[in-house]
C-alpha cells in the first residue's frame, strides 16, 4: 500500500451556513456540494469539506495540520486574519524556500497554508 497524497481535509464546523460564506470567500468560489451534512468544495482536484458539529467547540491544536498551497503565504495569512481568522503560526521560511503558517478559522479549525516551489503533482 502506498498513498497517493492529500485528497480531503474536513472541518468541523458549529455553522455551516456561516462556515459555507466564510470558506467561499477564501476560496475565491461557491461549493460543489451543499447539503445540510456535508458542504464540499473542490480546491485544483483536492476536497475541502466542511461538515456540523454539533457538540461544544473542540480545540484543534493538537489535531490535524494541513497545508493548502498557495503562492504568496504572507498575503494569504493577512488576508484571512482580516476575515475573522486568528493567528495560530506566523508565516516562515522552513528552509529550501519553502514558506509556512496557519490561522484558526473562526470555528477554531487550523488552516494551513504553504508555498513549495519544489512541489510538482506526479
Amino acid at each position: 500500500m502506498e498513498f497517493k497524497g492529500l485528497r480531503t481535509c474536513i472541518y468541523k464546523v458549529n455553522d455551516i451556513e456561516k462556515a459555507k460564506a466564510w470558506y467561499s470567500e477564501v476560496l475565491g468560489f461557491a461549493p460543489y456540494f451543499d447539503e445540510p451534512f456535508y458542504v464540499g468544495y473542490n480546491v485544483a482536484g483536492y476536497e475541502l469539506g466542511l461538515i456540523p458539529d454539533e457538540g461544544n467547540p473542540a480545540t484543534h491544536e493538537g489535531g490535524v495540520h494541513t497545508y493548502w498551497a498557495v503562492e504568496d503565504v504572507e498575503g494569504m495569512f493577512q488576508r484571512l486574519l482580516g476575515m475573522g481568522a486568528s493567528a495560530y503560526e506566523a508565516p516562515n521560511e522552513v528552509g529550501g524556500g519553502i514558506v509556512v503558517g496557519m490561522v484558526k478559522d473562526p470555528w477554531g479549525n487550523l488552516f494551513g497554508m504553504i508555498y513549495n516551489p519544489h512541489f510538482s503533482l506526479a
